[in-house]
């Protein structure tokens, strides 16, 4: 329990996920990673890049900051340090409802992310220098996939989790075995 708690730690200097632009006018694709307090480059200038480029369909600009950024640290810190102390205090049970609690904000982080990128590909600016419409003549989205590969008009979007979200995951698997073996041993007494 106590160890799996502590993965949850990479969170802070790995990124949780990543998102990719290719294209055949980028040699190399854009791409950002998306940490728990950040975005950040995949290679020099790519945000800037994107941001320019998404301009022109009238997306916004991905920012500096999001006011998740505040509020997922604290997260973070908050379920590593109640892991830490349930796996010195707690029985199985315990770790069982942390697992739970830590699935259920899970989910909600993905719901926020998928919500950020519907809002990012589909509220367009009107007056933007290109307005591509659907065959039904409704603006067309930009929306990246929220997992896996999609196709936007000559680019493919690659959005995959990255090391983060692979610590994460292990950390969580480890309190499950944590959980499983409680129960056997609360059993067998």
């Amino acid at each position: 329990m106590i160890l799996g708690s502590l993965f949850l730690l990479g969170l802070f200097v790995l990124p949780m996920w990543n998102i990719t632009l290719e294209a055949p006018q980028y040699p190399i694709p854009l791409g950002m990673d998306i940490y728990t307090h950040k975005f950040e480059d995949t290679h020099e200038h790519d945000i800037k890049n994107i941001n320019l480029m998404n301009h022109y369909v009238g997306m916004k600009y991905i920012p500096e900051t999001i006011p998740e950024f505040s509020l997922f640290p604290w997260a973070v810190a908050i379920m590593t340090a109640l892991g830490v102390l349930i796996g010195f205090t707690g029985g199985y049970r315990w770790f069982f409802a942390w697992l739970v609690l830590m699935c259920l904000l899970g989910i909600a982080g993905m719901t926020d992310f998928y919500l950020w990128e519907y809002d990012y590909g589909h509220n367009l600016d009107p007056k933007a220098i290109m307005n591509f419409k659907n065959p039904d003549g409704s603006p067309m989205g930009f929306q990246p996939p929220l997992f896996g590969s999609k196709d936007i008009l000559n680019f493919t979007a690659h959005s995959y989790p990255r090391s983060g979200a692979y610590m994460m995951f292990i950390g969580m698997l480890l309190i499950f075995w944590a959980y499983r073996i409680g129960k056997k041993e609360a059993k067998a007494s």
